[in-house]
């Protein structure tokens, strides 16, 4: 089972939606593209930007929620939450292959 999260990430989607269309202008100043739609190419920038730059507030929560399920055998075994966090996020990180 896999949740869907919407969290808040380190960069304002303000922000990264500038960061876009400065991508997309500096490309096509380089002439590295060349688009009749900048706006489209700016979006899909847009897209991939926030899904890397959300993936560790996702593998966070996912850990978060994982660590709930297991509070009880925890607390009967003496396991620290910080410590058990650090081991399921990595779990996860090398689940999803990630690079945090």
């Amino acid at each position: 089972m896999r949740a869907i999260l919407l969290l808040p990430m380190l960069f304002s989607k303000d922000y990264v939606g500038y960061l876009s269309r400065q991508v997309v202008r500096r490309l096509q100043e380089a002439k590295v593209v060349r688009t009749d739609k900048p706006a489209v190419l700016a979006e899909r920038i847009n897209n991939g930007l926030v899904d890397e730059l959300s993936l560790e507030d996702r593998i966070n929560e996912e850990a978060r929620l994982i660590l709930e399920q297991l509070q009880g055998e925890m607390s009967k075994v003496g396991a620290s939450y910080p410590e058990m966090f650090k081991k399921i996020k990595l779990r996860l990180v090398q689940q999803y292959k990630a690079v945090l």
